[in-house]
């Protein structure tokens, strides 16, 4: 009896240590599989208009959008097209948001082809304005944005190569505010051309983001004290005013 008590208790022992064991293998294989899951990231082929939220976003003075979206095949690949066609307002500076619904970002890398021309019968001065918001609260009514002027890229114009590529935080300090405070720290030059694919990468680490054009090994645009802060929010599509913008193949890691 004595024997068959002992058994009995080893029996046990293993039993406890074997679910003990199994546990442990499935925690560290859900906390793998998580890891690659945010090392990994998403992308989103952008040749749908499923999965992100329209808004319409303006300035002061500015008239209602009229946006015009579509996914199209443009230059070789599926894209998602938007047009924004501002109104006759005093001033610019009417944006456009896609902000992909499903997204919550605070720290990473957001990776994006894009390419942008000023819209058919677009003013002179319009400069084909499209990049990328992070950080998105609200339904648009803050957030941080890189972007991209693409006519600026190759002007002969020295100053407007300067202004090829800014930083903006929505809504107390739009580009203007930071090229009057802060003249060229908050913009810079890059070598983009109008109408052409463009890639672009957005590397955010709490207060800091930097941006990359192209695969270039070093970013062309540094910011060191993001406006809104550690926040963390959704990423978004974002296109200027009077501007036709197309863009393909988001990854959010």
């Amino acid at each position: 009896m004595q024997r068959l008590m002992q058994r009995l208790v080893a029996i046990t022992a293993l039993a406890s240590l074997l679910v003990a064991v199994t546990v442990q293998v499935s925690r560290a294989k859900s906390f793998e599989e998580g890891h690659q899951a945010r090392t990994q990231g998403s992308t989103l082929p952008l040749n749908s208009m499923d999965g992100l939220e329209l808004q319409g976003i303006n300035e002061p003075g500015v008239d209602p959008l009229n946006i015009q979206t579509k996914v199209v095949g443009y230059r070789g690949r599926h894209a998602v097209r938007i047009v924004n066609v501002e109104g006759q307002g005093p001033q610019t500076g009417a944006e456009v948001l896609a902000i992909v619904k499903t997204s919550d970002f605070k720290d990473g890398t957001i990776q994006v082809e894009v390419a942008g021309v000023p819209r058919q019968g677009a003013q002179p001065g319009t400069r084909g304005f499209v990049g990328i918001a992070f950080r998105v609260q609200d339904h648009g009514s803050k957030y941080e944005a890189f972007y991209l002027r693409m006519t600026n890229g190759r002007s002969d114009d020295q100053l407007r190569r300067n202004h090829s590529v800014q930083y903006v935080s929505h809504p107390d300090f739009p580009w203007k505010r930071l090229r009057d405070e802060n003249p060229g720290v908050y913009e810079s030059y890059a070598d983009v051309d109008a109408g052409a694919w463009t890639r672009i990468k957005i590397v955010v680490t709490g207060n800091r983001a930097q941006l990359y054009v192209n695969a270039a090994d070093q970013p062309c645009l540094i910011v060191n004290d993001l406006k809104l802060g550690e926040t963390h929010g959704q990423v978004a599509l974002w296109t200027g005013s009077d501007t036709e913008a197309y863009f393909s193949n988001l990854t959010i890691q």
